[in-house]
């Protein structure tokens, strides 16, 4: 696995490696046009994840992309909840 191809993979590895801070975690993926990407393409963005809700969110703080496994309101438990 590599860390930055987005998966739920390397989300949930980027997380448990990430401080939890103002609500999300800072995570980078190679993207396309702005949206994560599973091609390393060299094109590497910083994201905002944020588990209440599962959202995660370009520097705009816009939704890219919704993942319901990654969501509190459905039962996720993020890292900084477990501690």
């Amino acid at each position: 696995m590599k860390k930055f191809i987005y998966s739920d993979d390397s989300l949930r590895l980027q997380i448990e490696n990430t401080p939890y801070k103002l609500g999300f975690y800072e995570v980078k993926f190679y993207s396309l046009k702005g949206v994560p990407t599973p091609d390393e393409n060299g094109e590497l963005s910083t994201y905002y994840f944020y588990p209440s809700g599962g959202t995660l969110r370009d520097t705009g703080f816009n939704i890219v992309l919704y993942n319901a496994r990654f969501d509190t309101y459905r039962g996720y438990i993020p890292p900084h909840l477990k501690k």
